[in-house]
């Protein structure tokens, strides 16, 4: 061995921890410590399942589906698939495994293997597709390991980290690498993204593996990998940790994730917008550039033209990473929102709110279809608020245009969507009033 290949050997074995290095010689240093305690709590994840089969699209052709005498309700056919995964036990004893959402997707039928090769019934406990993190929980049996999960915050670019996983059906899998990049995000701009990019070789089958440190942490959840041709090039993504541990809570809990809404629209701070606000060429954050009526940035008292620079202490760098701090908050969570307005720095506290939930307006009454109705904010107008009509619909017939408010129906005062319905509820015929901007109108509504 060259004088330069054994420095280089030497320099690396002093910067890991000494719990993942064994000795087999007085030259070779091994992380078979670190992955012999690991590997058991990495299982196997098949599934089975039906999905719609591809159907010709000349099916949906009225003409020929009359000239052929196609009934109309033939419904598409179905056919069975089979995928396989990896995933990861984070409680041996509740039985709980962490997989990626894609994985289980469609399942009917989940069989897990763990190292031993024995093979475990599971079930879905709930998945989230937009961060792509599910829970599985097993029927039945014990599982013999879990992974504990890492503060995926204090990851820092060329930490050394190893994937375990079960790539093309070869079962615990072992790569290794680095941390290539942190905060990774676009690759599915209406998911929820914060990668952790590494260059440990991740391929189809690794998804919902294990990434973990030299401690023995789990700091990621494999998922996805930038490759032309579908193999790894060295550019594999993993879900940090702490997203994950905040989504696996709220599954277990409540079967689904409750996400809480800020109620704004954000762009990223470009040069541009510095210089437009006035701003140092090193100042990062989110510019609001909408907020919603009644949301709880309103409520908090957040403008337009504000840049939130940090939510809860952690630093804003742009639209993405405040988009991903408020998404894994839960309705109800309180947030201190640090921004600068007018390049003076403020301090806001949002209490987030569930999204604005848009009424079945034709279910309401006949006349209302084609409105798209939420609840206004009780800000001294109140009332139900026509956020949009479609054209040419009965409620555009009827005169309703966007932003106008119903405030009282048969001159019963309306406050609420429900005192909406209640009011319309079998009624023919009802008289609207509404508020026009300044103005306040009578609309019969037949």
């Amino acid at each position: 061995m060259s004088r330069f290949l054994s420095a280089l050997l030497a320099a690396a074995t002093l910067s890991l921890p000494m719990a993942a290095i064994a000795q087999k010689d007085s030259a070779q240093p091994s992380f078979a410590p670190v992955i012999k305690r690991v590997s058991p709590a990495v299982v196997n994840i098949a599934v089975r399942g039906t999905v719609a089969a591809p159907r010709n699209p000349f099916f949906d052709d009225p003409g020929f589906r009359r000239f052929f005498g196609v009934p109309p309700d033939v419904a598409p056919r179905e056919r069975e698939f089979r995928s396989a995964g990896s995933g990861v036990v984070v409680d041996a004893k509740g039985g709980f495994i962490v997989t990626n959402a894609h994985v289980v997707k469609n399942a009917s039928e989940i069989t897990v293997t763990l190292v031993n090769e024995t093979e475990l019934k599971a079930e879905v406990v709930g998945a989230d597709e937009r961060s792509d993190v599910a829970v599985l929980r097993i029927k039945d049996g014990t599982l013999p390991a879990e992974i504990r999960l890492a503060d995926s915050s204090k990851i820092e670019v060329g930490d050394f980290v190893i994937a375990i996983g079960n790539p093309f059906g070869l079962q615990h899998t072992v790569t290794s690498g680095i941390v290539s990049a942190l905060g990774r995000s676009g690759i599915n701009r209406n998911n929820f993204e914060d990668f952790i990019q590494t260059d440990a070789a991740i391929n189809p089958g690794n998804s919902g593996g294990a990434l973990v440190s030299l401690d023995g942490e789990l700091v990621g959840i494999n998922t996805a990998i930038l490759s032309g041709s579908g193999g790894n090039i060295g550019i594999g993504f993993a879900i940090p940790s702490n997203m994950v541990r905040s989504i696996m809570e709220q599954l277990i809990q409540f079967g689904e994730v409750n996400r809480g809404q800020l109620g704004v629209s954000v762009l990223d701070l470009t040069p541009d917008f510095r210089r437009s606000l006035g701003l140092a060429d090193n100042v990062q954050g989110a510019l609001v550039s909408q907020v919603a009526e009644g949301s709880a940035a309103a409520r908090a008292g957040i403008e337009t033209g504000d840049v939130i620079t940090s939510v809860r202490g952690q630093p804003i760098k742009g639209a993405s990473e405040l988009r991903n701090s408020i998404g894994m908050m839960k309705v109800g969570d309180s947030a201190a929102i640090s921004l600068l307005r007018e390049g003076k720095p403020k301090t806001v506290t949002a209490v987030l709110r569930e999204p604005a939930q848009l009424a079945d307006a034709s279910a309401i009454h006949p006349a209302l279809a084609g409105a798209e109705l939420v609840e206004a904010p009780d800000d001294g107008g109140g009332g139900v608020r026509v956020r949009g009509v479609a054209p040419g619909s009965p409620a555009a017939q009827a005169g309703l245009l966007p932003d106008d408010r119903i405030i009282a129906v048969n001159r019963a005062r309306i406050g609420s969507l429900a005192q909406l319905r209640e009011a319309a509820k079998g009624q023919g015929s009802i008289l609207v009033q509404l508020r026009r901007g300044n103005q306040v109108l009578l609309l019969p509504l037949r």
